[in-house]
């Protein structure tokens, strides 16, 4: 990666996972690709995506675009990633619960993984049940799921 390449992503070398928490969400990553694209065809240098995704990679220290790619997966906003405890309702139903993955989709939003400590009973009929334990949900800045039930209620509510 040259110095023209490093000024054309935003100046980022030199994030490695020590600053992980300084990364770009998967979006704004994939949006300094499409830039870096963009500036080298205009100067007659034009590059494949794939090219530009390494190349920002190597310009926030990793050493390929999948490595990256995982690191901001990991991090999830706000602080959510694998292994933190969380509460809130699912279903309307309360629960405690250990965070498996926590997946950045953009600013803001998480695609997460949670092992419920107690199963939820996602039927309201009576005369069955259907007992959950994992469930996967993407959340919203407010801790609320973008899936809602038929009278509108998040499916997943977290206790923020």
């Amino acid at each position: 990666m040259t110095p023209q390449d490093r000024n054309e992503t935003g100046g980022l070398a030199g994030h490695a996972q020590g600053r992980a928490r300084d990364l770009p969400t998967p979006a704004e990553a994939k949006a300094e690709a499409r830039h870096l694209r963009t500036a080298r065809a205009q100067d007659g240098q034009p590059m494949s995506h794939g090219q530009a995704l390494e190349a920002v990679a190597h310009g926030h220290g990793f050493r390929d675009w999948n490595t990256m790619a995982a690191a901001i997966g990991a991090l999830g906003p706000e602080g959510l990633q694998a292994g933190d405890r969380v509460t809130g309702r699912y279903l309307s139903q309360p629960f405690r619960a250990t965070v498996l993955s926590a997946e950045a989709l953009r600013p803001g939003w998480v695609r997460l993984e949670l092992d419920l400590d107690e199963a939820v009973d996602v039927v309201t009929f009576d005369r069955f049940s259907n007992w959950r334990k994992r469930v996967r949900a993407e959340v919203g800045p407010e801790g609320q799921s973008r899936a809602r039930t038929s009278d509108g209620t998040p499916h997943v509510v977290l206790e923020l």
